[in-house]
């Protein structure tokens, strides 16, 4: 029975099977705090919220990795980076130098590897954050590889990260790394996707002048213009494109990428984009026009500029250029290009961390930080029950509406279920709103740790209500039949989530 004497729904049928299985689904309880305690707490929510002070740790990393043999070691390209931003960090930093006041030189630092190797920080590699044109912070680990000793198929890359005083801030998990042998030099097949790159997925380009790893550039963005950068990468979403339709409308499709294609990179940071290319097979330096295959990861290829004269995508040092191929008279079905217009392209993953120390004064690490993936809402009006599914929840986590506590039950690492609270837990001014009122979803720690998320929480009235239609004048605002009727129409209020891109 919750707190306000009403019972919660019934259990699904596959879990409703005894009294003990019941309880062992559902978890614990996570009862609401004192009034006293959820008062101060959400003042502080109500401050965060006009002006939040978020940390957030972007990790971005290949898809694949090559495994490397004997005493070679293939260094994870394009190697993992790490982006600190926010303005939370700098206010930690004011925090610390405040308590610390032998603290003068403030910094974050970390250490990164690979999952399962251990503790001794002599297996992983360091990392030093340099702060930015944006005053975001940035490192990445170069030299992480994986050997022939490891037998895993996937892992996942660790990040560990610390405060200059020595005080843990946290440890950050990268999503799964597929390992692989080589690049696929045979055609790819459908009927295994794992390697193939589909639209809308979101990709790397790097190009190495003569195959020397030392000359490994990146296609990246900068100062509004494209790239190649030694130090940075960039993460492109790669698009289909509809090549019937006019290059000004340019709609996108969805598939696998094959040669042939004509696609359109769009950087994931800026949303700059290239014109329309057509993405072509190279083999030996040349441009395949005849081939359709799956693109594969790890392959080479060249990208060749929609309608153009045999145009191609190309770097010159630092610069991005157009570069025309020559044709091959012999070989109407071929184009001979320069090193600097052969690309490797590799599939990206990006996960992202956010979390606000702003109403914690505690010195106990952000991790496991929960993420979540999705929403699903159950019965309604009073009894409206939401799941929160995603990963590393624990029992020490309550779900919150903008700046109203929910009761919540921890059921997994995955999942959280909560009580929706009716709308006039939000004021009573709501009572007399007619449109839909969207709120953003926040889980808190005990200790007052905010994390953030992209979703929020909507209350629509139901379709009679018209938007803008206001309250009857003719009625006194104090009237107990206003009041019963109004309750009575947020009572039977539908609930739509949805989430923030």
């Amino acid at each position: 029975v919750r707190s306000d004497g009403k019972a919660f729904p019934p259990l699904p049928p596959c879990q409703a099977r005894s009294p003990v299985l019941e309880l062992q689904c559902w978890g614990p309880l996570s009862y609401r705090s004192n009034p006293y305690q959820t008062n101060l707490l959400r003042d502080g929510v109500r401050r965060y919220l006009q002006l939040p002070a978020d940390q957030t740790v972007l990790i971005l990393h290949a898809k694949v990795a090559q495994k490397s043999y004997g005493n070679e070691k293939r260094f994870f390209c394009p190697p993992p980076c790490v982006y600190l931003s926010g303005p939370g960090w700098k206010l930690k930093q004011e925090q610390i130098k405040a308590r610390d006041l032998g603290e003068a030189d403030f910094r974050v630092c970390g250490y990164m590897g690979l999952d399962s190797m251990g503790s001794s920080l002599m297996e992983t590699q360091k990392l030093s954050f340099e702060e930015q044109p944006d005053a975001k912070g940035f490192s990445c680990a170069k030299a992480l590889y994986i050997s022939d000793a490891d037998k895993r198929k996937h892992f996942r890359l660790v990040l560990k990260l610390f405060f200059s005083n020595g005080q843990e801030i946290g440890t950050f998990h990268s999503k799964l790394i597929k390992v692989i042998s080589k690049p696929s030099q045979k055609k790819q097949s459908l009927k295994n996707t794992d390697l193939c790159i589909s639209s809308g997925s979101k990709v790397s380009l790097f190009n190495r002048l003569r195959s020397q790893t030392i000359s490994t550039r990146y296609l990246s963005v900068e100062g509004g213009a494209f790239i190649a950068s030694a130090r940075q990468w960039a993460a492109f979403t790669l698009h289909l494109a509809d090549e019937r339709c006019a290059r000004s409308e340019f709609p996108l499709r969805e598939g696998y990428i094959r040669y042939g294609s004509v696609v359109q990179l769009i950087c994931t940071a800026t949303g700059i984009t290239l014109p329309p290319l057509i993405i072509r097979k190279v083999t030996k330096q040349y441009a395949m026009l005849d081939v359709d295959e799956p693109i594969s990861q790890l392959h080479k290829c060249a990208f060749q500029f929609q309608g153009s004269d045999h145009m191609y995508l190309c770097l010159s040092t630092e610069k991005v250029i157009q570069f025309q191929a020559s044709p091959c008279p012999k070989e109407a079905n071929r184009e001979l290009l320069n090193d600097g217009s052969c690309w490797t392209i590799i599939g990206t993953e990006t996960v992202e961390y956010t979390f606000s120390e702003s109403l914690a004064c505690v010195r106990e690490p952000v991790s496991p930080v929960p993420l979540i993936t999705a929403l699903q809402l159950t019965g309604g009006g009073d009894v409206a029950m939401l799941e929160v599914q995603g990963e590393y929840f624990h029992a020490h986590l309550k779900v919150w509406f903008g700046d109203v506590e929910a009761e919540t039950m921890y059921r997994s690492p995955k999942s959280l279920v909560c009580v929706v609270p009716d709308v006039s837990a939000f004021g009573s001014d709501w009572r007399w709103l007619r449109y839909p009122i969207t709120v953003p979803l926040l889980l808190i720690r005990d200790d007052g740790l905010i994390y953030s998320s992209s979703f929020t929480f909507t209350y629509t009235p139901e379709q009679s209500f018209i938007p803008g239609q206001q309250v009857l004048s003719d009625i006194p605002q104090d009237s107990d039949k206003l009041l019963d009727s109004i309750h009575q129409e947020f009572t039977r209020t539908n609930f739509h989530l949805f989430m923030q891109s």
